[in-house]
């Protein structure tokens, strides 16, 4: 997996912002949802992906983790699925048809539809049967008409998101940024998101940081939710 860090002129950079490195020292895993974008067949598996992200698998084992720390402390997994569309050729044409270079768009039918086995959950993934699953077709799972997540979020009352999945840089950090905007507390996972490039994943990080949220890493997540269930403990008894 890709290696992430701040320098020390960046992180002071952020306390002087913030007045502490970390925007949430604290979680209530029971208004807690872990996102875990786009973790399909056609991103993870290089023999059928339309965009192999080579560092994808790596990551399993921390969503795996993340999801079995939050499920028993009350919260929830949700998986988002990039998801093809014959509406999307004219709502969003110009990504179909001027972003992509000749057959890509042909490609992305073929992987990302329905039914298809690029459009799946990579087989490594824990999904247990009361997940939600979330179709989405645009970058962002947030922007207006891309899914139904923000209301499946509210009805359950989440107010923080831990971020997870692929590409970092591409839906990750678009679903990550609307989700702040929303004002859902944003984290996402530095060890738990995979880009193209190490190079790619660490300014994307830095960028949401600095401005937008929260970064944190698996172990420091399974920390917060730790604790926190910890503390519940103590005060019921």
């Amino acid at each position: 997996m890709h290696e992430f860090t701040l320098s020390q002129s960046e992180k002071d950079l952020i306390v002087k912002r913030r007045g502490r490195l970390h925007a949430f020292e604290t979680l209530d895993p029971s208004r807690t949802a872990l996102l875990v974008v786009d973790m399909q067949n056609a991103f993870v598996m290089e023999d059928i992906a339309y965009v192999w992200v080579p560092e994808a698998a790596s990551i399993v084992p921390n969503i795996n983790a993340l999801a079995k720390a939050l499920r028993p402390a009350g919260g929830c997994v949700v998986w988002i699925k990039n998801t093809f569309t014959e509406e999307s050729l004219e709502s969003w044409s110009h990504f179909h048809d001027q972003l992509w270079a000749p057959g890509r768009k042909e490609k992305r039918i073929a992987a990302m539809s329905e039914g298809t086995l690029g459009h799946q959950i990579y087989e490594g993934l824990e999904v247990q049967s009361g997940d939600p699953e979330v179709r989405k077709t645009r970058y962002s799972a947030f922007i207006q008409g891309a899914s139904d997540l923000e209301a499946i979020l509210r009805q359950r009352g989440v107010d923080t998101v831990l971020v997870t999945g692929t590409v970092t840089n591409v839906c990750c950090e678009s679903t990550a940024r609307d989700a702040m905007m929303l004002n859902f507390r944003t984290i996402m996972v530095s060890d738990a998101n995979a880009a193209g490039s190490g190079e790619a994943h660490q300014a994307s990080l830095a960028s949401f940081w600095a401005t937008f949220g929260d970064v944190r890493s698996t172990a420091e997540v399974v920390g917060l939710i730790a604790t926190a269930t910890a503390a519940a403990r103590d005060a019921a008894e």
